[in-house]
């Protein structure tokens, strides 16, 4: 027997997909041997009351108090981290200046503008509970409200019950 001969041919190959069937439809009322009760029905969705409220995404007082926060943050943020990053470029860009002596006692302005960050801070976060308290608070107070008398039982404080104010 020759040992060139070539073995052969393989049958193309079929897809290895097994088919599994889809179970018979079975009628509501049969049970399983280890059923005691049939399947609870799935449950229907609420249908959308006729005095629904639009979608707080929507909301125009809902987007006023989204922008009076965002530019609380950014003005607060900006305040505290903008006298530090300017502290920061002055004494890597200007160190004569940093080293200058402030009076007679051996104060540097770079010293001078160091302990200055503490109280600059302090004024930030002070700004910013009183702006949030003018601004904010007003508004979140009164979408709170509205969604306490639209939606009754959802946990809304009422107005007489929440601190406001310095005594908060």
């Amino acid at each position: 027997m020759p040992h060139h001969s070539q073995p052969p041919p393989h049958p193309p190959r079929q897809s290895q997909r097994t088919h599994h069937p889809t179970p018979p439809p079975y009628p509501r009322d049969y049970l399983m041997p280890w059923q005691s009760s049939p399947p609870p029905p799935p449950p229907r969705p609420p249908a959308p009351s006729a005095n629904s409220a639009p979608a707080p995404g929507h909301h125009s007082d809902l987007r006023r108090l989204r922008t009076a926060y965002r530019l609380l943050r950014r003005v607060s943020t900006l305040t505290a981290l903008g006298y530090f990053t300017l502290f920061l470029l002055l004494s890597g860009y200007a160190p004569a200046l940093m080293t200058r002596p402030v009076g007679d006692g051996g104060l540097t302005t770079g010293l001078l503008l160091g302990l200055c960050q503490l109280p600059v801070t302090l004024a930030a976060v002070a700004v910013y509970e009183w702006t949030a308290r003018r601004t904010v608070d007003p508004l979140s107070a009164g979408l709170r409200d509205r969604a306490g008398r639209l939606h009754p039982g959802t946990g809304a404080v009422p107005a007489e019950d929440r601190r406001t104010g310095a005594d908060r």
